[in-house]
């Protein structure tokens, strides 16, 4: 019983190799070297085996330790080195400081605002997408073609960051609604007029941040551009404002000339920016009441179509889309020839301004280059130039022609020209397309003399029409033709002289002729309508028909 006892003791004895995940047999055969694994002996005996199997454990073992001693090493020497190089960058940053500090004057003096560019794009960070991508495109635009071109960011960074955290959950205990319960039963609920007035100031609610660009001119005048996204109808929407080089006297006809309503009008043709671009944006103005976006532009700006291509939105034309992203290369696609039209519009829109003031006064500008498209003599003087509205230019009775071919929009610009010649009047209702001078203005006319003659009753006043709206391009001058107009309105001297010179005499009236023929003419008149000879021929100096 002793012995028996001692074997099952034996027997149920715990080793602790048990406790050891070794390596499988056929692996410990395969990796441990003859000399540890010793097939021969081992194979047959399971004993001899595990001895075996657990010498290789051993041996394993003490190289992985001398292993992770190395590596314990080598990793402190690492986190010596990163604690020297955190050391060495925590003090960098204030020097860095202080060397970006004391080399802002040598940056102002260089023209490379390192530091003002920094911040910049730190701000652009928190634009919405629009803007930012009109941010971006604008300014590599202006590094790589147009150095007098200027981007920058206004408005509240904080407010920016604001919009996009999310709002505190409050759980109001049964106190706190007992007492708003109170409050309510107290205070008298918003009228249904107030609470659709803040919808509406809800949806046209703007972005913090927006993007503004300086367009400076050759002759340092400069056009302030602002551009504003509005969050809820998802377009943008732009405001202007010139600055001139120096102070400008500003005659009364060019009133509207440099304002912002219509400084920008159909920059692209077709595009007054009375309307949102957006047609998803009716369904929200129908929620909360509001008819057209025209309504509020003098507050928001106008949301051109144009601006929308600057800032990656392309909109369908005719059914609502879901939200629209902003994409970069259609900016990039539009962006050099929208700043070339700007700056065209600027320069055109001033260059008319200079002249208004002399037209005010009786006086045609004609410059040195532009002499030679006229006589040396010029009788015939203008004697009133002003502006007149859409509604008077309808009324007239000889611009029904212009009104009817589409040629007179409530976009264009309307002035009326009074020119006279002793007893002869000539009145010249001019349209001026927003484009000009890329677009030539458009003159009606009506002469008083021996009657009231217009283009129904007389075939001349017709071809007068013609000789300034229709050849405009021998008018047009140097490039880039801003002098168009001033040079229509001194063809329409030149040609009231013809007119009134070629005129046949009434023998039955008594006295010299009332207008001498001062003008040298091939032909009086020519035909059965009785042309007459409108053409000027430079250097010969005469007048011939067409």
């Amino acid at each position: 019983m002793h012995l028996q006892k001692e074997i099952t003791k034996c027997l149920e004895f715990k080793s602790k190799h048990e406790e050891i995940e070794l390596v499988s047999v056929e692996e410990f055969y395969k990796e441990a070297p003859p000399e540890i694994s010793k097939p021969d002996i081992t194979l047959s005996d399971p004993h001899h085996q595990t001895l075996a199997r657990l010498d290789w454990e051993l041996e394993q073992r003490k190289r992985l330790a001398e292993k992770y001693k190395e590596c314990l090493t080598s990793k402190e020497k690492i986190l010596k080195e990163i604690e020297v190089k955190k050391e060495y960058l925590s003090s960098l940053q204030p020097r860095l400081n202080s060397i970006m500090q004391a080399s802002l004057p040598v940056q102002e003096y260089l023209f490379m605002p390192f530091d003002q560019a920094h911040k910049q794009y730190e701000t652009a960070r928190h634009l919405p997408p629009p803007l930012y991508v009109l941010f971006v495109q604008a300014n590599a635009y202006g590094q790589a073609c147009d150095k007098k071109l200027s981007v920058a960011i206004e408005g509240s960074v904080e407010e920016a960051k604001a919009l996009y955290k999310p709002p505190e959950d409050s759980q109001d205990d049964e106190s706190d609604s007992d007492a708003e319960e109170e409050q309510t039963t107290k205070r008298r609920r918003p009228t249904l007029g107030v609470q659709l007035d803040d919808k509406r100031k809800e949806m046209l609610k703007r972005h913090p941040l927006s993007v503004t660009i300086d367009l400076k001119c050759k002759d340092e005048s400069v056009l302030h551009l602002t551009f504003y996204y509005l969050m809820n109808l998802n377009v943008m929407t732009v405001k202007t404002k010139v600055t001139t080089a120096v102070e400008m006297t500003t005659p009364i006809s060019a009133g509207d000339l440099l304002s912002p309503d219509s400084l920008l009008n159909c920059l692209y043709p077709g595009d007054h920016g009375k309307k949102t671009p957006n047609p998803a944006n009716q369904f929200q103005f129908d929620k909360v009441g509001i008819l057209t976006l025209n309504d509020y532009v003098t507050e928001l700006g106008h949301p051109y179509v144009w601006v929308q291509k600057l800032g990656g939105l392309h909109f369908p034309k005719d059914q609502p889309q879901h939200t629209v992203t902003a994409d970069n290369s259609l900016s990039a696609s539009h962006m050099e020839m929208t700043m070339k039209l700007l700056r065209t519009r600027l320069q055109s829109r001033l260059a008319l301004h200079k002249q208004f003031a002399s037209l005010e006064h009786g006086i045609v500008p004609v410059s040195s280059e532009c002499q030679q498209l006229f006589p040396a003599k010029v009788v015939s003087r203008l004697v009133k130039w002003t502006a007149i509205t859409y509604e008077d230019y309808l009324e007239l009775s000889y611009t029904k022609d212009i009104v009817e071919a589409g040629l007179a929009e409530d976009t264009h610009l309307y002035y009326m020209a009074l020119i006279e010649r002793g007893t002869a009047k000539l009145q010249a209702a001019v349209v001026l397309n927003p484009g000009y001078s890329s677009m030539p203005p458009i003159f009606s006319l009506c002469l008083t003399w021996k009657g009231e003659r217009t283009n129904n009753n007389d075939d001349n006043i017709r071809a007068m029409e013609s000789e300034v709206s229709v050849f405009y391009k021998e008018l047009s001058g140097p490039k880039p033709g801003y002098q168009l107009l001033t040079n229509q309105l001194q063809r329409l001297c030149v040609i009231l002289d013809v007119y009134l010179e070629t005129e046949s005499h009434d023998n039955s009236v008594e006295g010299p002729k009332e207008f001498p023929q001062e003008k040298m003419c091939l032909r009086l008149v020519r035909g059965p309508s009785r042309m007459k000879p409108f053409k000027f021929n430079h250097p010969q100096g005469f007048f011939s028909h067409r």
